[in-house]
């Protein structure tokens, strides 16, 4: 099999905003700087949506639940979420990255990927417009944003993490296999617990331990991820920054310790799951139509339940209700629930109701500039 190579000279920057909900609140609020926040959620119940660093150094994490992040760090302060808030920031700082490049990718609210093999503006380096983008989200949002910098969008998402917060990472094109072969299994993009466990039980725990693999026994493993994996633990990555890029879903799903029997407590986990996928979909800023239910029982027997509108869900309420009515037409069970998970689809950014098909856009060959 020939192995894939990078296209030469390609410069991707993945800026990701440091715990953004939170910062805003923490922005608006004096009151709450400096302090442990939970964004969503309340001290009883309900799922916490993003979680401000102070509050992250008692292990408070999104999609949390709130009443386990009030147990971890009892001086948590929650704060209810500012969506539309987020969404206008969001803008003002996808104003700033277009001063730089024409290639931009939102992943969500908070994160997006830039080509800039075009210096639009003649900085010089790729690391100078990174600089640039930083100072300038600072002094016109009041907030910080950390960045990655290299020639593809796998590494350059690893690298935005390296140095958080209000940090910034560089990984150069001769760098890039050394990098990944130290980096931990459980950092590639797209490798969950899960995945991380399986690999563990193949001796598999470094990205040199991946790249020893040969391609059949990545497909053996690994299914439809196989050619992924085998390339990224290569530094190789040729997914183009795609601007307008439209997510097919957004959705959470949560396997329980213990089988769940009773309609009380399904209904309870539902509520759970609605927090945390609305959550989702609003940092993505998208809107959907279809709703779908998925269960899976004990005996791992899984159903989906799906419902579509004619206009998008309108808000969290609507959705709540589509989920729990498709929940009702399942009761009662006769075998313990292990799993449910629901999902938004038929997606459309908020922000532009008529978005259909993403248009394919082509890198073209630019002058190749620093990095």
């Amino acid at each position: 099999m020939t192995e894939a190579r990078d296209t030469p000279g390609r410069k991707i920057i993945h800026i990701d905003m440091d715990a953004f909900f939170a910062s805003v609140e923490q922005r608006d609020d004096p009151a709450l700087r400096g302090k442990p926040v939970a964004v969503g959620g309340s001290a009883r119940r309900g799922v916490v949506a993003a979680a401000s660093y102070e509050a992250r150094a008692y292990g408070v994490r999104s999609a949390m639940p709130s009443v386990t992040a009030a147990r971890r760090c009892p001086a948590l302060q929650f704060v209810p979420p500012r969506f539309e808030v987020y969404r206008a920031v969001s803008q003002q700082i996808r104003q700033i990255f277009s001063r730089y490049s024409d290639l931009i990718e939102p992943l969500s609210l908070d994160e997006a990927y830039l080509d800039v093999t075009r210096d639009k503006r003649q900085v010089g380096s790729a690391i100078g417009t990174a600089q640039l983008i930083r100072s300038a989200i600072r002094e016109e949002t009041g907030l910080t944003a950390s960045a990655g910098v290299s020639y593809n969008k796998f590494l350059a998402k690893i690298a935005s993490d390296q140095n958080k917060p209000d940090g910034i990472f560089v990984i150069r094109p001769h760098q890039g296999a050394e990098f990944v072969a130290a980096l931990p299994v459980r950092r590639f993009y797209g490798v969950g617990p899960k995945t991380a466990e399986r690999m563990a039980g193949l001796g598999i725990r470094l990205g040199a331990d991946l790249r020893a693999k040969t391609m059949d026994f990545m497909v053996e493993h690994f299914g439809k991820s196989a050619e992924y994996l085998y390339h990224a633990a290569r530094g190789v990555d040729n997914r183009q920054v795609r601007p307008d890029r439209i997510r097919k879903s957004v959705g959470r799903e949560r396997t329980y310790s213990e089988d769940l029997y009773s309609d009380s407590a399904l209904f309870e986990a539902l509520e759970h799951i609605v927090d945390s996928t609305w959550a989702r979909i609003e940092k993505n800023g998208v809107v959907g139509r279809t709703v779908t239910l998925k269960v899976k029982y004990a005996d791992f027997r899984q159903i989906t339940r799906s419902q579509s509108l004619d206009a998008p869900v309108a808000d969290k309420a609507q959705f709540a209700a589509m989920g729990r009515e498709m929940l009702a037409q399942v009761l009662p069970v006769a075998t313990g629930v292990r799993l449910l998970g629901l999902t938004l689809s038929g997606l459309a950014d908020a922000d532009s109701p008529q978005a259909g098909e993403p248009e394919e856009q082509m890198i073209r060959e630019q002058r190749v500039f620093d990095f």
